[in-house]
């Protein structure tokens, strides 16, 4: 079965970089729409990045990028700051076509502890 695997977290002074990575743990002839979220110890799931949108707190410290085009996420995160931490999660989105089922596909996270 395909999972999602995220890995780079870590933990960093403010100020600093990290770049996360969020791939499918085996080749799938489907194609996937990636974003990531992220959860701060008390609060609720958040948005972060797609290909297509940034979440306004991470705006022009944050990007994304993709290897090769497909079924993959790199969030290159700079600027760092004590609110960016939490435990950062990629989800999947399976497109539907003929050959492929739609699905929801979440990673097990990966933590990002940002200090003062």
């Amino acid at each position: 079965q395909v999972q999602v695997v995220e890995s780079g977290g870590d933990a960093v002074r403010t100020g600093g970089s990290l770049r996360l990575t969020c791939r499918l743990s085996a080749y799938i002839n489907c194609d996937h729409d990636m974003s990531w979220y992220r959860q701060a110890p008390g609060k609720e799931r958040e948005f972060v990045a797609s290909v297509s949108a940034v979440a306004e707190s991470v705006k022009g410290r944050f990007a994304v990028s993709q290897d090769n085009g497909r079924n993959t996420l790199n969030l290159q995160m700079a600027s760092l700051k004590p609110e960016d931490t939490g435990m950062y999660y990629c989800k999947a989105e399976r497109r539907k076509t003929i050959y492929c089922q739609a699905k929801t596909l979440w990673g097990q996270g990966t933590q990002v502890t940002i200090s003062s």
